[in-house]
């Protein structure tokens, strides 16, 4: 006879502000090898000295040209920290300037409610972005923290 299969489950009560980050990266073009090159440096320094608030980091492919990247966060707070400071806040304004043949997409999901994400060079729809209208970036949906706040308002809402 064989053992039943072992089921567990985690008890998140430690957690009630918890952030889940979705973070995939796409070549298009050789020259997009530098840019992955340069994403690769940034997780590696990630796993020697995470930053303040972060839970866990895994990385896993999407396919032979998509990375992606899994993050639980303590709270917004810790994640918002993190991005405003080097090497997040230079690779980011870099990347803007000159995507070097990448996309680049995220997504956010908060346990106190809302869910955001953001496109950068992804004409080929991915995650959220593959069924839900498109909208441009701007005013209140320039941030994730006001896409968030946005997005749990319209929910608490209905």
């Amino acid at each position: 006879m064989q053992p039943a299969a072992l089921r567990e489950t985690v008890d998140l009560s430690a957690y009630p502000d918890l952030i889940v980050m979705l973070l995939g990266l796409k070549v298009k073009r050789p020259r997009a090898l530098l840019a992955m090159r340069d994403v690769g440096r940034g997780l590696a320094a990630i796993r020697r000295d995470p930053p303040d608030g972060l839970l866990a980091n895994q990385n896993f492919l999407f396919g032979w040209n998509h990375v992606g990247i899994r993050q639980y966060w303590r709270d917004f707070e810790s994640l918002e920290h993190f991005t405003r400071q080097a090497p997040h806040a230079v690779w980011w304004k870099s990347f803007l300037k000159d995507p070097r043949s990448c996309g680049f997409w995220h997504e956010t999901y908060s346990a106190r409610g809302g869910i955001e994400a953001i496109y950068v060079e992804m004409p080929e729809r991915t995650g959220l972005g593959t069924f839900a209208p498109i909208r441009t970036p701007v005013g209140r949906f320039m941030s994730s923290r006001d896409r968030l706040q946005d997005d749990a308002a319209s929910r608490s809402g209905r």
